[in-house]
């Protein structure tokens, strides 16, 4: 099986209100984001590529329109706005552009992250 990896970066803040008062991530607080996104495909194609890097274009403009300093609670319109849930929603959002897309990993710090994979 071939894999690439993508890396994207975005800033937003969000406040997991579903925790006690107390909790530190019930506060607004905000994160640097990193979205990396895996494609897998076990052939590939006539130019040699599991999909050229120029292809996944289109997330970094559905990233920088409509995540990139936002209050995800907002964007999404809900409040689970883990990175598990950030990690699902992109996912989903990248396969039904990109079949080959087989994970996606979304870090709140360099020590964290959550990833979807089917």
């Amino acid at each position: 099986m071939f894999r690439i990896t993508k890396e994207f970066h975005f800033s937003a803040s969000h406040q997991l209100t579903r925790l006690p008062a107390n909790h530190q991530c019930a506060r607004l607080h905000g994160h640097n984001y990193i979205v990396v996104v895996e494609l897998s495909s076990p052939v590939l194609n006539d130019d040699g590529f599991v999909r050229d890097y120029h292809e996944l274009e289109p997330l970094k403009r559905y990233i920088d329109d409509n995540f990139d300093h936002r209050h995800l609670n907002d964007v999404l319109g809900h409040d689970a706005v883990t990175s598990e849930c950030l990690a699902k929603h992109f996912f989903d959002w990248c396969r039904a552009i990109l079949p080959e897309t087989s994970a996606v990993r979304v870090s709140e710090t360099p020590k964290t992250w959550a990833e979807y994979r089917p």
